[in-house]
């Protein structure tokens, strides 16, 4: 049996857009899984944020979020925002544990990594289908940190938690700044 799919009253993309997703101005996440040792980078810099809001504000309307990474779940996060930081562990070939990278979509163009997601799908999916669904922030940046170790366990390695702190400064200037 052969039928056809009609969209309902109302329930346009646009309407999807506007009706079902909060605006807000910058949306902040950590992505990652925080019992893969170093795959949590992105939720250590986000309750450092957290914890650093109140003697370093960021502006009104910023949203701090966590995310396993699921494109899907990435842009439900990231949709409508005019900033959208993104924080997420990489692996490089070679690679240097704490080094980050810091990519930034212009014009809609992201310039190819030179790391990629520790997740199987991952960010790079997530900017594609964004960007295919027009979903995509008005400006995403995007800090990737190489990681040490992704095996089971909670707590950072001694490289990629030297870079919490300085990457939790890059973030609060970047959203507080708008650069």
């Amino acid at each position: 049996m052969y039928g056809s799919v009609r969209p309902m009253p109302g329930w346009g993309a646009a309407n999807h857009r506007e009706g079902m997703r909060t605006r807000t101005g910058i949306a902040v996440i950590g992505v990652g899984n925080e019992f893969r040792r170093d795959d949590g980078v992105g939720w250590a810099v986000v309750a450092r944020l957290k914890e650093r809001a109140e003697d370093h504000p960021l502006p009104a309307g910023t949203v701090f979020a966590t995310c396993d990474g699921d494109p899907g779940r990435l842009i439900g996060l990231w949709e409508g925002a005019g900033l959208a930081v993104v924080v997420d562990a990489a692996h490089a070939h070679p690679g240097t544990p704490g080094r980050v990278h810091r990519l930034e979509l212009d014009a809609g163009h992201i310039a190819p990594p030179s790391a990629t997601s520790s997740h199987g799908l991952g960010l790079g999916e997530a900017v594609e289908l964004a960007r295919v669904l027009g979903l995509l922030p008005e400006r995403l940046v995007v800090y990737a940190v190489e990681g040490a170790d992704s095996d089971f366990g909670t707590g950072l390695s001694a490289a990629v938690a030297a870079a919490v702190e300085p990457l939790v400064v890059a973030v609060e200037i970047t959203a507080g700044s708008g650069s």
